[in-house]
């Protein structure tokens, strides 16, 4: 009989410093986007590699007001971009809420990520970028996609909502494109609680999403946001003398700001970057190598030599013509104290908001394959080799069950 333990899917840690950023934003009562704000965008972009880093309230709203981005460029509402048929939801709805069509492509099963080699056959007129997502943290093709890019002139926005820390040929996922989006959400890395943030080196794209976060503001430059108190802003001969720049709007754009409590919990989160990144990659590594022994039920993503996995989450995915169902090996986990969540679901064909768009289950096989067959469970920071012994007992206890 083994001692029943519980592995919860995911954790946050909010550190003596996080607690003591929110009271000072407190005592304040400057609670809304302020210095907090700033600081927290300053040291992600410098923990990314990248130049500058936009906050705003969700990983779907990095996503949106990358895209929108898009239109001070020449894009035109119904324009379209490439994602990945397998995906959080977040990513299909992020294109539609940013006013874009997406186009969906196949996944490769192996990777969990887009299809490279399907993209060029769905690129039309009205295509204006790919987004590809780097799934539970594992790098995309980006040599690939960047090549494809280059050649039919679109843009590059990443979706690394899940890769904190993860690297392809040595360089930083979410800098391999024009713009790399995340997500601060509590089961990440890099928490806020909720949040978002994107890193650009693009200093233009940077004001732009500025102020896009707020409503399509006016002029959002770094200097004209630390210097705004009165209203005015420092460019203001640009719109006129006496013009208030919060009242002049530019751009269609959104209500996505970030707040100062949040960043408190984010500047916290920086702090002990290192040592949660550190954890969660050797557990992730370790539930990879323990899986081996089950390769003839499951199969998981590999790290290889040119990339690190951004340690989000362990996934696992049932092999053809396994005596069980995922949602029995589910059932099991669950029933003993693992919680689980399924890999997500083909969201062209498996979700049913997205059927107008007139898909038909079959033509993404390999997303629809892992929405039925896929689940991931934690690998964060409050997981111990205790807790991942147990699960490889309980697997081994679920397979000798199921075989009988």
């Amino acid at each position: 009989m083994i001692d029943k333990l519980k592995i919860p899917f995911g954790t946050i840690s909010i550190t003596q410093n996080a607690k003591k950023l929110v009271n000072e934003a407190l005592d304040s009562g400057r609670v809304s986007q302020g210095k907090m704000v700033r600081e927290f965008e300053r040291q992600f972009a410098n923990l990314a590699g990248a130049k500058k880093a936009v906050a705003v309230s969700s990983g779907t709203d990095a996503d949106i007001i990358a895209m929108a981005v898009l239109y001070d460029f020449g894009a035109k509402r119904g324009d379209e971009i490439i994602v990945p048929a397998l995906s959080f939801v977040a990513t299909g709805n992020a294109v539609i809420h940013a006013g874009f069509k997406p186009v969906f492509v196949d996944i490769d099963r192996n990777t969990l990520n887009i299809d490279s080699t399907k993209i060029e056959r769905v690129i039309t007129k009205k295509t204006r970028a790919i987004m590809p997502v780097h799934l539970m943290g594992k790098p995309a093709d980006m040599d690939a996609i960047n090549a494809i890019a280059k050649k039919h002139k679109l843009y590059v926005i990443e979706d690394a909502a899940e890769a904190h820390g993860a690297e392809y040929k040595g360089k930083k996922v979410g800098t391999l494109g024009d713009m790399g989006a995340y997500s601060l959400y509590l089961a990440h890395i890099i928490s806020t609680v909720e949040g978002g943030i994107v890193v650009t080196n693009n200093l233009e794209f940077a004001d732009i999403m500025r102020s896009l976060r707020c409503h399509g503001r006016g002029c959002k430059c770094e200097l004209c946001i630390l210097n705004t108190t009165s209203g005015y802003c420092t460019k203001r001969f640009q719109y006129g003398k006496n013009v208030d720049i919060r009242f002049v709007f530019e751009r269609i754009g959104y209500s996505s700001k970030m707040n100062e409590l949040e960043a408190a919990v984010g500047l916290g989160n920086l702090g002990i970057y290192e040592q949660i990144l550190a954890k969660r990659r050797k557990n992730l590594l370790t539930m990879i190598k323990r899986f081996e022994k089950f390769d003839d039920y499951f199969y998981t993503i590999k790290e290889e030599k040119n990339e690190k996995i951004g340690p989000h989450a362990f996934p696992i995915i049932l092999k053809e013509k396994t005596p069980f169902s995922r949602d029995q090996f589910v059932h099991y986990l669950e029933e003993n104290g693992i919680e689980t969540r399924n890999l997500f679901w083909a969201m062209p064909t498996q979700c049913p908001g997205f059927k107008y768009l007139g898909y038909r289950l079959g033509q993404f096989s390999n997303a629809e394959y892992i929405g039925y067959n896929g689940l991931h469970i934690g690998v964060h920071q409050d997981i111990t080799d205790e807790h991942i012994d147990y699960l490889v007992k309980i697997t081994e206890q679920f397979l000798k069950k199921s075989s009988k």
